[in-house]
């Protein structure tokens, strides 16, 4: 593939998990990818097993700054933007709704949405101006954006906040042919859901173990989307391990 016809995709978060598993399936299948996140050396191992270019810049996504200077690392270095990847997030400690510190809940609010909101920002900026215009932004909402588990309340409120950012762009992005998806991912087999196996906390007051699925199938999933023609959009998608307890009775 030409440098010409190389498409160029940015992830958030790909240092580990989700993230990581998606950068490498995208260099896989022909992408130039930028990969971010706050950890430096575990961008740089990442970037060692792509397959095609990259570039790796450290970047905090809930910081407008640091989100200014990420774009434009990516528009100096590559020219333009076909896909942004929104994945970076996270939790705050599990306690009850009236335990949780402010600090704490706008942490979680500042990077799941906040980061997403900023980095989506930027993105419009280059895809607007880019030739040919457009650009494909795929925002990962998690089953959270559904429902929630318990004593999550500051993960589960930016969940369902990034859903209504994903309609807002997709609807403001329509004249610049920018279209916007959300996965929302359900037990997907990581660092961050190892637990799983070892019992979490149900909705009953239970505590039970939980069937996880191999993550490549979401970074299958979210090659799909960002390798489809501009006129197309997969709005939104859930992939989930089969069993988990999301449909049924709580």
């Amino acid at each position: 593939m030409s440098r010409e016809d190389e498409k160029v995709a940015l992830v958030t978060g790909a240092g580990t998990g989700i993230g990581k598993a998606c950068a490498l399936a995208l260099s896989r299948a022909g992408f130039a990818v930028v990969l971010t996140g706050r950890r430096q050396e575990l961008l740089e191992v990442v970037a060692s097993d792509c397959a095609g270019r990259t570039r790796v810049v450290a970047s905090d996504v809930s910081d407008s700054s640091s989100v200014d200077a990420l774009f434009q690392s990516v528009k100096d270095n590559f020219g333009r933007l076909d896909v942004l990847f929104n994945n970076a997030g996270g939790g705050a400690p599990p306690k009850p709704l009236e335990d949780l510190s402010e600090a704490d809940w706008r942490r979680v609010v500042d990077v799941n949405l906040t980061g997403t909101f900023l980095c989506t920002q930027q993105a419009f900026r280059i895809m607007k101006s880019q030739a040919p215009m457009g650009g494909r932004i795929i925002n990962n909402g998690s089953i959270s954006a559904h429902v929630p588990r318990p004593w999550s309340a500051p993960y589960t409120a930016s969940k369902h906040a990034v859903t209504g950012l994903t309609k807002s762009t997709s609807l403001d992005g329509r004249p610049y042919n920018i279209v916007c998806s959300q996965i929302d991912i359900g037990n997907a087999l990581t660092e961050m859901t190892a637990r799983m196996g070892d019992g979490v906390p149900q909705a009953d007051g239970g505590i039970k173990a939980e069937p996880t699925m191999d993550v490549q199938h979401v970074a299958q999933s979210v090659v799909q989307i960002a390798q489809l023609p501009l006129e197309s959009n997969v709005q939104f998608m859930t992939i989930m391990a089969s069993k988990m307890p999301y449909i049924g009775r709580g």
